[in-house]
């Protein structure tokens, strides 16, 4: 009795296995809580669409008079400006007298700007810290370029600004009086320059007026924060986080890489009665000893404070996403695919940018051909030249990560390193030549590939000669052991699915000898209760 329920319950547990190699998943690699910050799409009902055109014809004309107004007003102090704070003083800090004029001047010209524009009101909590106290000021989120907002409230601080951004009309004017930093993004040097000027003026002891940095370096839509760059960190002084926040109804100033224009935003901001603003200083952060010396780690932990005060999560997106989204846009790709949070996985995986673009262009080949830029059991056996089978089942299913059929760019990429690379050793290479080179001549003829493909994956009319084809470049009908060794490099997958057909070959041996082990001991149980039955009987006769 105790037997057969040993082997009926050694069979009911293979059948509720959902895979045969379940696979223990890093939590630290799972999806983000917000898959895509850096998208945006205002959502207009029938009644904003009558304000608007109301607006448009009402209010919008009265709102650009006044802003071409102050834009005449700005264009003399804009020139005095710039002959008090040349862009070139660089080496000192301009008099405090000229500081402080420029900095009267540009408050109220910004304060005038804003306020036409229909920013009527802004709000201030806390008190900003002086510049002895916190040399830099660290903004998020960064979601539009109405976040210059804070510089007036922030006294006009110096920012950290593209070098492009100085040449362009009247603005690049005005920015000169701040005595920014200015990032050169054609020069190679640019950005160890950068950190030098940071690092010197914030270690100037309040000599150089505070620097105001949005450490995200690019726009979000303020769902969430993403990683920090450590440009603000690197200098290792107490730094003062600020948090801004739109409190509005329809909101028409998130700025993201997939959303509305600027000219768009802009239109709709001002056929806004009025757009509301929120900036908070949260109390200086002063970093340990261990903060100082890893800028990444104090970022982190900044970005935790303001991530909390802010109650939105955190996800290790970057600007270098941004670029993959672009890329895979370029690909036929939908935008969102290049998204893979690149700060944990180029940490995490080791990989460079150059690296994840070049794997872009691998997925976005397979990926192509369906629909949302993800790839299916169809696309990946196309991919691999091969039919669906149980291994190439499996190989996918350890690339799918989240179990929802599909495996996307993020998934792909952590597969290929993480599955696949491993799998693709010297030995694995020249046991996998050995068993195709059937005759031991060194070589693997079409027949010999074809004749193992068949037997290994039960497809009888099996055709690999495409497969082939890619593996024996120079057309010569047979491969040798580097051509092999150069595709299988090039190509890890493979090296995946082998190994993933040796374990499960090795597993079926198993579960064999198990069911025969089984077998025995239900057999031996069963004689053994006849004898027990006969021992009975006997016993009862002699009675």
């Amino acid at each position: 009795m105790s037997a057969s329920c040993v082997v009926s319950g050694g069979r009911s547990r293979s059948r509720t296995v959902g895979r045969v190699f379940p696979m223990p998943r890093q939590h630290s690699l799972f999806q983000p809580p917000i898959l895509n910050p850096f998208i945006y799409h205002i959502e207009l009902s029938v009644t904003d669409k009558l304000k608007i055109a109301l607006a448009s014809i009402t209010l919008v004309p009265l709102r650009l008079l006044c802003i071409f107004f102050v834009v005449l007003v700005a264009w003399p102090f804009a020139f005095l400006g710039r002959m008090c704070c040349p862009l070139c003083t660089t080496e000192e800090p301009v008099p405090n007298w000229k500081r402080h004029v420029s900095r009267v001047v540009l408050k109220s010209l910004g304060r005038a700007f804003f306020f036409c524009v229909g920013f009527m009101q802004i709000k201030v909590k806390g008190k900003k810290a002086e510049a002895t106290e916190a040399p830099i000021l660290v903004v998020a989120p960064h979601s539009t370029f109405f976040d210059a907002v804070v510089n007036i409230v922030a006294e006009i601080p110096s920012v950290v600004s593209r070098a492009e951004n100085a040449d362009i009309p009247l603005f690049g004017l005005l920015l000169s009086c701040s005595q920014p930093v200015l990032v050169s993004r054609t020069e190679t040097n640019s950005r160890k320059k950068t950190v030098e000027e940071i690092t010197k003026r914030a270690q100037s002891g309040g000599k150089w007026p505070q620097l105001m940095i949005f450490p995200e370096g690019t726009c979000t839509n303020r769902t969430c924060l993403i990683t920090f760059k450590s440009g603000a960190f690197i200098p290792g002084v107490p730094v003062q986080p600020v948090l801004i926040r739109y409190r509005n109804r329809l909101d028409t100033v998130t700025w993201t890489w997939q959303g509305h224009s600027v000219a768009m935003l802009l239109f709709l901001t001002l056929c806004q009665p009025c757009t509301n603003v929120e900036i908070e200083f949260l109390p200086v952060y002063v970093p340990n000893e261990e903060e100082k010396c890893d800028p990444p780690l104090y970022g982190a932990r900044v970005r935790g404070v303001m991530a909390l005060a802010l109650d939105v999560p955190i996800t290790d997106h970057t600007f270098e996403d941004c670029r993959l989204m672009i890329s895979a846009g370029e690909l036929t790709l939908p935008m969102e695919a290049g998204l893979v949070e690149f700060t944990k996985i180029s940490k995490k995986l080791n990989l460079k940018w150059d690296n994840v673009r070049k794997q872009l262009d691998s997925f976005a080949a397979i990926a192509n051909g369906s629909k949302g830029g993800r790839i299916g059991i169809e696309e990946f056996a196309e991919h691999l030249k091969l039919p669906i089978t149980p291994p190439l089942r499996e190989v996918f299913s350890l690339f799918d990560r989240n179990g929802d059929g599909t495996i996307d760019f993020r998934e792909y990429v952590i597969g290929l390193v993480v599955l696949c690379s491993p799998a693709n050793t010297e030995e694995t290479i020249q046991f996998a030549f050995k068993l195709f080179d059937l005759d031991e001549d060194g070589y693997i003829t079409e027949e010999e590939f074809s004749a193992l493909l068949r037997s290994a994956l039960g497809v009888h009319d099996l055709d690999v000669s495409r497969l082939f084809s890619d593996i024996d470049l120079n057309d010569s009908g047979k491969i040798s052991y580097e051509v092999f060794r150069e595709f299988a490099l090039l190509h890890p997958e493979y090296a995946k699915l082998f190994t993933t057909y040796l374990e499960l070959q090795r597993y079926k041996a198993l579960q064999t000898k198990d069911d025969d082990e089984d077998l025995e001991t239900f057999k031996r149980a069963q004689s053994s209760s006849l004898s027990d039955d006969n021992l009975s009987s006997s016993d009862k006769k002699a009675d």
